[in-house]
Parts: structure tokens; sequence; C-alpha cells
């Protein structure tokens, strides 16, 4: 498992998803929690980490997707941690599905037909602003990164100058943007790129690896050619 920093930890929640484990402030931070379809293994590699599961205080969702929100219930059932997410992605997460209006084709086809693109209608248990700096989470700031969602956030750990992107970008083989058919308005990711900070040590993706030390200059030159 990558170790992006100290107490910052990569977890493959399935061979394509990533979650994020951070340890600190006033318990453990989980940042996404995949498809729900290994929740119980999920909880066994925070316990192989060396953590108590039940120290789990939070599920930070960085957008409402289903490969990223689908254990968020369950988890917070086992744990009774709770669920955060931006303001404008809470109607996505009550409805149990990304909507497909105004969407045609391929992009609707993947979140309308398919069981595995919706979920368990749930509601967080707080609702996150741009810029606000999560509390108890030991220092995860919020950017609010619109475009793959209309609330899509990437997080910025400040004491580690950690930056966790979500799905703002992907870096499965190249760096860049996931498929367009995904994003609820492809046109606004270059704007949401250009708020990222540049000023890291290390780099996380919702998919595909890490970012770390010297290898984190491609995300920079990537980030200052949308500025």
């Amino acid at each position: 498992m990558p170790v992006l920093a100290p107490g910052v930890v990569q977890i493959a929640a399935s061979k394509s998803d990533n979650v994020f484990l951070i340890a600190g402030g006033d318990g453990l931070t989980l940042v996404d929690t995949g498809r729900g379809t290994a929740v119980d293994a999920l909880l066994q590699t925070i316990a192989e980490l060396g953590h108590d599961p039940a120290g789990l205080r939070r599920i930070v969702l960085t957008h409402a997707h289903p490969d990223h929100v689908r254990g968020a219930p369950a988890l917070r059932e086992h744990t009774g941690a709770a669920i955060l997410v931006h303001a404008a992605d809470e109607a996505w997460l009550g409805a149990g599905r990304v909507p497909t209006d105004g969407r045609s084709g391929a992009g609707a086809r993947r979140f309308d037909d398919l069981d595995a693109a919706h979920w368990t209608p749930f509601r967080p248990d707080v609702t996150l602003e741009d810029g606000a700096l999560i509390a108890g989470s030991g220092g995860l700031r919020v950017i609010h990164t619109p475009g793959h969602s209309p609330g899509h956030i990437a997080l910025l750990h400040e004491p580690t100058r950690t930056l966790l992107v979500g799905d703002a970008l992907f870096h499965t083989g190249k760096l860049g943007y996931g498929p367009a058919t995904y994003a609820a308005d492809p046109a606004a990711r270059p704007v949401a790129a250009a708020r990222l900070p540049t000023d890291v040590a290390a780099v996380g993706f919702g998919h595909g690896a890490p970012l770390i030390g010297a290898d984190v200059a491609a995300f920079q030159a990537f980030v200052a050619a949308r500025r």
C-alpha cells in the first residue's frame, strides 16, 4: 500500500478504485469508500495497518459517483463515522443515482442502465463548502473542483502538503481527465484543475498511482498549463 506521507495511506478498494486513510486529529478519516463490495476487507485492512476501525470518525466523499460512495452507508453502520460531502452533491446521494438529465448516448446509458451505477439512497451527516477546514481531521482543507460532478472536491492535507484530487484528474497510464461521458460538465474540468494547489509533496488519485516527491513535477506542469 502506497504511503503518501506520514499518516496518509492509499488503499485499493478494488482493482481500479483507491481510497485513502488519514490518521490524525481526533481519529481516523477515510476519503471515499469504493463500490461497496469490499467493506469487510477495507475494515480488515484498517486493522492490519494498526488502527482500530472503531476509531474511524469521518468518511469524506470527493463526489457522488457509485465507485466512491456505495460503501459509505455500511461503513457508517459498522463504525459510527459521520459522512461528509459537498453540498452540491447532497441531492445525488439522496437520489441514489447520478442524474442523467441533459445527457445523451453513452453518458446517459452508463449512469442510467447499469445496476452498478445506483446505490441505496442515504443522507450525509455534514455538508461541506469550498475552503472549509474539516473539524477533527488533523488539517484537511476542502477545494471545490466542480466538473466531474457539481460538488466534486479535492482535499489538501495541510500538515503534509498531500493533495487528494478524487476524480478531478486520473493517473491511469497517463495524467489527465477521466472519460468525458462520466463528467457532469466536461468543459469545467480544466477550470477545476487550475484551482488545485501545486505546492504539494504528494498527489493521490481516485484512479491510478500516486505521485510522490520528484514525480509531483508532472502534476505541477499539468496544472500550470491550465492557468
